[in-house]
């Protein structure tokens, strides 16, 4: 099964998407890409592990470019910009089969940005059925993003993480005061280098 190249609407104009319909899908996932100024793309290996691993399970998939990123139009926001660019990615694949669950997988940045796509989504009445953050930029996370109260939140941090200090998102963890399932992974940095595998291994069993 092939992705197939999409250019969505987006609030600065077309926003560059690949997207993967699986047949009788039991869910949809997006999946957001990290910093797009430490040349974070859609087609990071990160990203792609996430990608696979929940088409793996018979979701279909969406995963696009922010705002100034390869062909999407507009210029980086480091911010609300993206969120505001997941949120509007997240509607249109919600909208191809508004029947089924939806979740969000984000690295890295892209991690802030899916935890604050799924609460809004969620004022807004759509539920995200599970949401993935992967060495997450949980610093960025302030009002008045947040994160949203229901579903599943699994929270993947790398234990040699040189990119995002593992523990300021272990502090944060602690301190958070909703449900969530925290999982370490040894001897792993930030880019799961070797490790892809795992990470797969751990993503699958909680879809």
């Amino acid at each position: 099964m092939r992705e197939t190249p999409l250019s969505l609407d987006g609030p600065c104009g077309p926003l560059e998407a690949l997207y993967l319909e699986v047949p009788d899908a039991r869910g949809l996932a997006l999946i957001c890409h990290p910093n797009p100024v430490q040349g974070g793309t859609m087609l990071n290996k990160v990203v792609s592990t996430l990608q696979r691993a929940v088409r793996d399970m018979g979701y279909s998939t969406l995963r696009f470019n922010y705002r100034g990123v390869g062909a999407s139009a507009g210029s980086h926001d480091m911010g609300s910009g993206e969120v505001d660019d997941a949120e509007a990615a997240a509607h249109w694949l919600h909208a191809q089969q508004p029947q089924l669950p939806l979740t969000l997988c984000g690295f890295s940045f892209g991690g802030f940005v899916a935890a604050a796509t799924a609460g809004r989504l969620e004022q807004q009445g759509i539920a995200v059925e599970r949401l993935f953050i992967v060495a997450p930029a949980v610093q960025r996370l302030e009002a008045p993003e947040r994160l949203p109260d229901g579903g599943e939140l699994v929270v993947i941090q790398p234990e040699q993480d040189e990119v995002i200090d593992p523990e300021v998102v272990y502090a944060w963890s602690t301190a958070l005061p909703r449900a969530h399932e925290l999982l370490k992974v040894a001897e792993c940095g930030h880019f799961f280098h070797g490790k892809l595998p795992e990470l797969k291994d751990l993503v699958q069993p909680r879809l």
